[in-house]
C-alpha cells in the first residue's frame, strides 16, 4: 500500500531558551516533550521566581532581540550543553559566563534581575 503525503517540512527550528530567537536545524532527534533541547533554557525574573516570557513585552520589551544557540549539539540522555546567546546590541555570552546574569538584566531592559537556568529548574 503506497503512503500518502500529508504535508512536508519547510525548516525546523529549535529553541534553546524560552522566548528568545532559535537556531534553524537540518535535523534533530524528536523526543517524548518535543525536540530535544528545546526550550531547555529560560530566563527566570528573580523577583518572582517565574520564566520570563516574550507575552508580556511591556515588562521584557527586548526579549524577542536575543538569540540562542547550542555550543554543541545536545544528545539524548545527556546533560544538557551550554547555550551561546547573541543579546540585541550583538554582545554575546555563554551560559557558563559568571556575569551572565548581569549581561541579561541590563539588555533585557526589563523592569528587575534575571537569571538563566535550565527548563528542570525553572518555574514555567
Amino acid at each position: 500500500m503506497p503512503h500518502a503525503t500529508h504535508g512536508s517540512v519547510a525548516s525546523l527550528w529549535r529553541y534553546p531558551v524560552k522566548s528568545m530567537l532559535g537556531e534553524e536545524l537540518t535535523a534533530t532527534e524528536v523526543t517524548e516533550r518535543g525536540l530535544l533541547g528545546d526550550r531547555a533554557y529560560a530566563l527566570v525574573d528573580t523577583a518572582d521566581g517565574k520564566a520570563t516570557t516574550a507575552k508580556n513585552p511591556k515588562k521584557w520589551p527586548t526579549l524577542l532581540g536575543f538569540r540562542a544557540t547550542f555550543i554543541e549539539p545536545p544528545r539524548p540522555g545527556a546533560s544538557v550543553p551550554p547555550v551561546r546567546i547573541t543579546l540585541p546590541d550583538g554582545t554575546t555570552a555563554t551560559s557558563q559566563q559568571a556575569d551572565l546574569n548581569q549581561l541579561f538584566s541590563q539588555g533585557a531592559q526589563s523592569h528587575g534581575e534575571t537569571e538563566c537556568r535550565r527548563q528542570a529548574d525553572a518555574s514555567n
